[in-house]
This record gives C-alpha cells, sequence and structure tokens, in this order.
C-alpha cells in the first residue's frame, strides 16, 4: 500500500490549485484522516513559482495549527514527503455541497434544505467566522464544500489555503481568481487583497440564499432575486436579510459575523412562530391513497452493484437524486418498534440502529438482529435503494412541520444493500430525500426491512 509519511492511502478525495487531498490511514490507531500535499497545478507554480506556493502552504498549516474552535476543523500533523510538505486534519465523509446536490455547474440548480436546518449551518459557520476573525484571519473561499459536516452534523470550516492574515501582502499576478465563483465579494473579485471580514460574510449570504430557495441569488443583471420569489414560504424579511447581506458595497452589509447572527436569530424566531400559529390552524388534508389490491407492489429486494453512470436510470431519479416518483404508502404503527406499510408488503424497523456504523458493521447488525429475533421477526435484512426510496418524500411543504412523522428522522442517513463499487455503497438522506454514495468506511445509521416476514411466536 502507498504511503505518505506514516499514512496509508486510501484514496483521493480531491484535486485543488495548490494541493492534493488523500483520504489515509494511521496504521498504529487504524484512525481516518484527510492528507492535504502540497502539489500545486502547474499553472499556478508558473504564475507565482514554486517558493511562493511553499510560502503559502506553509501560513495555511500554520493558521491551521494554531485555530482551536468547535466549528474550524482541526489539524492534527505536519510533515514532508520527498520533498513536499503535507498536513493532517480531521477526516469527514460529509458537506454542505454535496448535501445540497451543487456540481461543477454552479449555477445549476440544487436541493433546498428546511429552513431550521440552514439556519442551524450558517450560525455555527458565522461562529466559526467571528473566532477567526477576531484573530486577524480572512477565509476567502466560504462555499458550501468547504464546510464539513460531522456525525452530528456539526459544521467544519475547512481549507485555508486561500486565506489571509492581518498585515499578509502577496503580490499576486492579476490573472489569479482568489475565491469561487458567485461565492467570492464583487470587492474581492475585482482586487483580493482588499478582502476583509464582510467579505467572507457576503460569501455566507450567498450560500444561506442557495441553501433556502436551490439558486443562487443574482440573476441575469447581477441583481439580487427576492429569495420569497423563489421560495414563497420565506417572508419579506427574508428579502431584506439578503439585500443587506448581498450589498455590492461592503458598507452597506453586515459590519461583522456576531451582528449578522443577530439578524439571524431574529429571523428564525419570526420563522418558529409563524410555524406554530401555522400548525394551530392545520388541518390534515383527507388521505389520497388508493385501496390496495390484493398483492401489494414488489421491489427488489437483492442489493446489486449499481454504477454511478446507470444510478439516475436505475434507481429512478431525478437530476438531484431524488425519487422521480413517490409510492402512496399505507403506514401503520405495529408498537412493538415496527411500521408495516400494506402498500409494499413490507415491514421497518421505526427507529434503526442506535450507533452509526460502517456498511460492513451494517452487515453485522443485521445478523444480530435476526439471532435476537427483533419484534419476533428472524428474516431483516438490509434493505435496497429501491426499498428505501419508497419510503421517502421531499421536503417541499411547511405541512409537515405539523405532521407527526412515523419514523424517527434523528437518523438522517441510511446505508442500502446496493454497492456502488467494490469500496463503496449507496445511502439515502432520510431527511432531504436523496440518494448518493460513500464508501464503505463512511458511518450511517441502518434501518432494517423485512418482506413476508417470519415472526419467531
Amino acid at each position: 500500500m502507498q504511503k505518505i509519511g506514516s499514512y496509508e492511502i486510501l484514496g483521493l478525495l480531491g484535486k485543488g490549485g495548490m494541493a492534493r487531498v488523500y483520504k489515509v490511514r494511521h496504521p498504529a490507531s487504524e484512525r481516518i484522516f484527510a492528507l492535504k500535499l502540497l502539489f500545486p497545478h502547474p499553472h499556478l507554480e508558473s504564475l507565482l513559482g514554486w517558493e511562493e506556493i511553499e510560502k503559502r502552504f506553509g501560513i495555511e498549516t500554520n493558521i491551521m495549527m494554531a485555530i482551536h474552535h468547535p466549528n474550524i476543523v482541526k489539524c492534527l500533523d505536519q510533515g514532508t514527503h520527498e520533498d513536499r510538505s503535507f498536513i493532517v486534519m480531521e477526516y469527514y465523509c460529509h458537506n454542505v455541497g454535496e448535501l445540497i446536490g451543487e456540481t461543477y455547474r454552479i449555477e445549476n440548480p440544487s436541493r433546498p434544505l428546511r429552513p431550521e436546518q440552514a439556519i442551524r449551518y450558517v450560525r455555527e459557520t458565522l461562529h466559526g467566522l467571528a473566532h477567526l476573525h477576531q484573530a486577524g484571519i480572512v477565509h476567502r473561499d466560504i462555499k458550501p464544500f468547504n464546510l464539513l459536516l460531522n456525525d452530528r452534523e456539526t459544521i467544519k470550516i475547512t481549507d485555508f489555503g486561500l486565506s489571509k492574515s492581518r498585515g499578509e501582502v502577496f503580490a499576486n499576478p492579476p490573472q489569479l481568481i482568489i475565491g469561487s465563483p458567485y461565492y467570492a465579494a464583487p470587492e474581492q473579485e475585482k482586487n483580493p487583497k482588499d478582502a476583509d471580514p464582510r467579505s467572507d460574510l457576503y460569501s455566507v449570504g450567498v450560500m444561506l440564499y442557495r441553501m433556502l430557495t436551490g439558486w443562487l441569488p443574482m440573476d441575469d443583471r447581477e441583481k439580487v432575486v427576492p429569495a420569497s420569489k423563489r421560495n414563497p414560504e420565506l417572508g419579506s424579511e427574508w428579502d431584506n436579510f439578503f439585500f443587506k447581506s448581498l450589498a455590492a458595497i461592503a458598507a452597506d452589509r453586515h459590519q461583522s459575523a456576531d451582528n449578522m447572527l443577530q439578524d439571524l436569530d431574529l429571523l428564525e424566531k419570526r420563522w418558529h412562530d409563524d410555524m406554530f400559529q401555522y400548525c394551530i390552524g392545520f388541518q390534515r388534508p383527507v388521505s389520497e391513497r388508493t385501496q390496495m389490491a390484493e398483492t401489494s407492489r414488489k421491489l427488489r429486494g437483492e442489493g446489486l452493484k449499481i454504477r454511478p453512470g446507470e444510478a439516475l436510470r436505475a434507481f429512478a431519479l431525478d437530476r438531484l437524486w431524488r425519487p422521480s416518483e413517490h409510492i402512496s404508502n399505507d403506514f401503520h404503527d405495529n408498537g412493538n418498534g415496527t411500521v408495516s406499510d400494506a402498500a409494499t408488503g413490507m415491514i421497518w424497523q421505526k427507529f434503526g440502529s442506535r450507533d452509526i456504523m460502517t456498511w460492513h458493521k451494517a452487515h453485522a447488525y443485521i445478523e444480530k438482529l435476526n439471532k435476537n429475533g427483533f419484534a419476533g421477526v428472524k428474516n431483516w435484512r438490509l434493505p435496497t435503494i429501491e426499498e428505501l426510496v419508497s419510503i421517502l418524500t421531499l421536503p417541499t411543504s411547511k405541512d409537515q412541520y405539523c405532521i407527526e412523522e412515523i419514523f424517527d428522522r434523528n437518523r438522517r442517513w441510511l446505508w442500502s444493500s446496493d454497492r456502488a463499487s467494490f469500496t463503496a455503497a449507496w445511502y439515502v438522506n432520510v431527511t432531504l430525500g436523496y440518494v448518493a454514495k460513500q464508501d464503505f468506511t463512511c458511518q450511517f445509521c441502518v434501518r432494517a426491512v423485512s418482506t413476508n416476514s417470519v415472526y419467531t411466536h
């Protein structure tokens, strides 16, 4: 197995202008980390020169080693490998970019988040930025893919390769862009050295707008489209917040992360008050379910290997990896930790595994359920994506805030029995109702399923 220093390389996570990031394992502890190895793109090296790139990588390393905050990724080690510097950081399987379904075509629509979820992510991002700004550091590349999520969905800001410290001066070539298109503030795009904490807050504003609406905020004329126009459940107070957050002139924006947090807290309170009042007068609509035939709808129960290029068609998903159509379920809580669905003839665990686990341990969990005869059933198994998709719903209506969920949504990520490759498997996100893949070492929950159940009594 190839190594960088004492770390075993498990795979390449990504490439940037300055470095490559690998997923690695430390053989002594068996822990998995992300290792960032200095490996600049030839074009960047021709613009800046090797010495300048080494200097900037060293500054990033010093920043990360010195900062300790619950919303900033930890740097745990540093070293050199074949005359290239590297830093070792915490590794997390998820990031906000993956969660919303953003791709390299940033202008394409993404998956909107529920307001309380988006607000929480942004609040934690602002806490992390407040700490950075207090230390005299401007990140300059806040975007969804640079916000990692740990197993409890806590935000971890990462990638300080473009950050700027107080008093630091770099002579950037005019053709070198600092920041990411659509997320970088206007003054940063014109002159990167003019970026200050308000530039980071502009990026936060773009990100929150996208989380709530599924769209970038600017139209073709570079004007902010009112958020309420793209998400009617957002009131005019949200429009005012974004007009301020995304002002072209920095002096017209929020002047600090704490200032932005204060306005966000007011919006969240208003949102919860509105939802409370809405649910008081809410009347659940009459069920539109059709009467089930004598035989239930059959779903594939055997796990298969489905390559990523075949997944949208094989799983009947849209371009945002959500189900193209939904089954009209007929759920019944059995009162013993299981839920029956008459529409498919399946019995599900209501809660699922208490702990998160790797894909291989998920199979061991199923074996234990069957050995113990959980809920009197002896043929539990890991569900296929087709089966998991049958219980997904899109979070598109505020009515869902008023209807009690039959399944426990605290277990947001669920493994399937379907593999994507020899090292990765497919999973679903229950909260946002989409399908994705991750390698076997990531840790998700399990919700076991049984069909034509064989009872032990």
